[in-house]
């Protein structure tokens, strides 16, 4: 069954809070900490003050795409758990791993299968696998059936365009499902509806 959700992309105190009192809070919450092109990049002033509400059952996540090396001596202090890195080599991801003590979510962008097995390179630096779509910050899909030749072991994690429609297909999945613009009313402002429907209908199936 689905083994957990991310909700990505929260950058408003109104809604971080709704998803943390929510009956059945997502695993992971996600932050965009430095892709300034993405409508859900957050600043760090703004991001610190965020932070500071009481992440509760949840996990926070820094979502960190490889462009600078400020970004990850600016965040070092905040209360995140993981790590969400795009972008970076297997020696980059096991030095931040050891600088700073988080726990690591290697993003791969993929389109085919040769993108897939390169989660191999990563499995032993990494404690969840990220398949992704393309599209970054437009939410574009791949075919999730390059995904079943992906040991059980590994644990995986699966974005890129799902919609809550989708849900019940990935119920005999053991994928940590994650979600960002199909929950948004518009691109970049979430929905709390969708919010909430999506939390109660993954709740429903891991039930």
């Amino acid at each position: 069954m689905i083994k957990g959700c991310k909700i990505c992309g929260i950058s408003d105190p109104n809604t971080l809070n709704y998803i943390l009192n929510h009956p059945y809070p997502p695993s992971l919450i996600g932050f965009i900490c430095n892709y300034k092109t993405s409508p859900r990049y957050v600043e760090f002033d703004k991001l610190k003050e965020l932070l500071k509400i009481n992440k509760k059952q949840s996990k926070y996540v820094a979502v960190i795409v490889k462009d600078d090396s400020v970004t990850l001596d600016n965040i070092k202090d905040l209360p995140f758990d993981y790590y969400q890195l795009y972008g970076y080599s297997l020696d980059e991801v096991g030095k931040i791993k050891e600088t700073y003590k988080k726990k690591i979510i290697t993003a791969l962008t993929i389109k085919n299968k040769d993108d897939v097995t390169k989660y191999k390179d990563y499995e032993n630096v990494s404690d969840i696998i990220l398949f992704d779509g393309p599209g970054m910050a437009e939410s574009i899909g791949f075919n999730h059936d390059l995904l079943n030749e992906v040991p059980e072991h590994i644990s995986k994690m699966i974005a890129g365009n799902i919609k809550i429609e989708d849900l019940p297909n990935f119920k005999n999945k053991d994928w940590i499902l994650d979600v960002s613009g199909s929950l948004e009313s518009e691109r970049g402002v979430k929905d709390i509806n969708k919010i909430d429907k999506f939390l109660n209908t993954v709740h429903n199936i891991k039930s």
